[in-house]
């Protein structure tokens, strides 16, 4: 610490200095929108990572109405979210799924509207199974050697069910449409529910309840284990062992009804019969009352055959002991007198044929003579030698008449070019004396005599004046 008072004095003026100095040379405060931030942050993202490979367990998988997939990428404490646009992901030889360990490649970039950072996928290779898949090879592995999947040990469903127990949740659409078509197809069945959790903490514990519940009381003649569709997660359930155990100890067949028809769990493999979805296992285990009554029709109508048959066959053995050496004798005897009519059959059919064609040959021959005698051939050709004279006569007056049309046609133009009102026409007259005659010389008519004017349109009368 300084010891004097100008020593101090000193020390405050050059720290005062110095934080002026400082606050002087400070860069400037830049203050980021959300949105600058963010695209910020995705610039660099894009900058650092702009191609990276990344391992992981798919899981969450959903394809959108645009054709992209949407899925995260995790392991043990962490994951990424992923999306695959359709562009990239058409060209791959598979498709996601949960529980499937991959590699990915792509590049990092972020979603501005959430501000989360997520792998743009445009390469995924599978890498092996994962976990949840290991897990249902190793379990399906395991019962398989147990024997649960034989055929052998499948039991048949009861043909007329009366009463089914359903384990399955109590909300939901799965037991609503169970309920709805059981009731249309056959009204009148018994139907219990197990309420159960399919999917999450407790759901084994509360299928297996629901299940051995059946098996002990004895009441349901079968039984539907139900479940919608959904992840691998979603349905690992039913890929539990105890479950599978639990079905395979039930003591009334079992139905499972898990998923999709693509969906394939360890309780379809163990079960007596797997269905493709809860509404599907509906339809299978009963018929409808009309189809049950259309089979009581069939067999009625069988047994109305058989007896027929038996009645038959009963009188054809009656027949043959009775009356079976009469009716041989009787029918030899038929037979005889029928093969004589048959021989005098062929005799009258020969007879009729040879007549027949004696009579046709006749006819034939009368017909030609007829035709040679006949005169309408004759009539046909002179109508057509007069219809051809008719027709070259006519055309050839319309030659001549055409030929002297044109010949006074053109007597007509000279004619014209001749007449002398032609002449008249071009502003000319004729003049003619008393007497008719053509006036050529003045001196041929004398002053005082009228005269006659003749014009292209009219007449004119004048009396001569003066010639000259």
């Amino acid at each position: 610490m300084p010891s004097s008072s100008l020593e101090r004095t000193a020390h405050w003026t050059y720290h005062q200095r110095m934080d002026q100095f400082a606050f002087d040379f400070a860069p400037a405060r830049r203050v980021y929108s959300v949105g600058e931030l963010n695209a910020a942050i995705r610039e660099t993202l894009e900058r650092e990572f702009p191609d990276v490979w990344v391992a992981g367990e798919i899981s969450g998988v959903k394809l959108a109405a645009s054709g992209h997939y949407y899925f995260t990428l995790k392991e043990r404490e962490a994951q990424v979210r992923s999306v695959a646009f359709r562009s990239a992901h058409r060209y791959w030889k598979f498709r996601p799924q949960d529980g499937l360990a991959v590699l990915a490649r792509g590049r990092i970039d972020v979603f501005e509207a959430r501000g989360e950072y997520q792998l743009i996928v445009e390469v995924l290779e599978p890498q092996g199974h994962g976990a949840l898949q290991v897990a249902f090879e190793q379990l399906k592995k395991k019962l398989a050697m147990e024997g649960l999947f034989e055929p052998a040990r499948k039991r048949a469903l009861p043909r007329y069910p009366r009463r089914i127990g359903i384990v399955t949740s109590p909300r939901g659409a799965v037991i609503a449409d169970m309920v709805q078509i059981l009731s249309r197809r056959f009204p009148g069945l018994h139907i219990r529910l197990f309420p159960a959790l399919v999917q999450g903490e407790g759901s084994v514990d509360d299928v297996c309840r629901g299940l051995d519940y059946f098996s002990r009381s004895g009441w349901p003649e079968l039984v539907i284990v139900a479940r919608g569709g959904g992840s691998l997660e979603d349905l690992w359930t039913f890929n539990e062992e105890a479950v599978a155990r639990a079905i395979a100890r039930c003591a009334v067949p079992v139905v499972s009804a898990v998923g999709h028809e693509t969906d394939v769990t360890i309780a379809d493999l163990v079960a007596d019969l797997r269905a493709p979805t809860p509404s599907a296992a509906a339809e299978i285990i009963v018929c409808t009352r009309q189809e049950l009554l259309e089979r009581i029709g069939l067999v009625r109508q069988k047994l109305a055959q058989a007896a027929r048959f038996r009645l038959a066959m009963l009188a054809r053995r009656w027949h043959q002991r009775a009356i079976e050496r009469p009716m041989a004798l009787l029918q030899r005897a038929i037979g005889r007198q029928a093969q004589r009519v048959d021989e005098l059959e062929f005799r009258l059919r020969d007879q009729l044929r040879a007549r027949l064609n004696r009579h046709g040959r006749a006819h034939r021959e009368l017909a030609a003579r007829l035709r040679y005698f006949d005169l309408r051939p004759r009539f046909a050709v002179d109508r057509r030698r007069l219809e051809s004279a008719y027709t070259a006569a006519v055309q050839s007056l319309r030659w001549e008449l055409a030929r002297r049309r044109g010949q006074v046609a053109q007597l007509d133009a000279k004619l014209s070019q001749l007449s002398p009102l032609r002449i008249l026409e071009r502003g000319y007259a004729i003049v003619t004396n008393e007497s008719g005659a053509i006036v050529k010389d003045s001196t041929a008519v004398p002053p005082g005599d009228a005269i006659h004017v003749r014009l292209a349109r009219g007449r004119l009368d004048a009396q001569v004046t003066k010639s000259g």
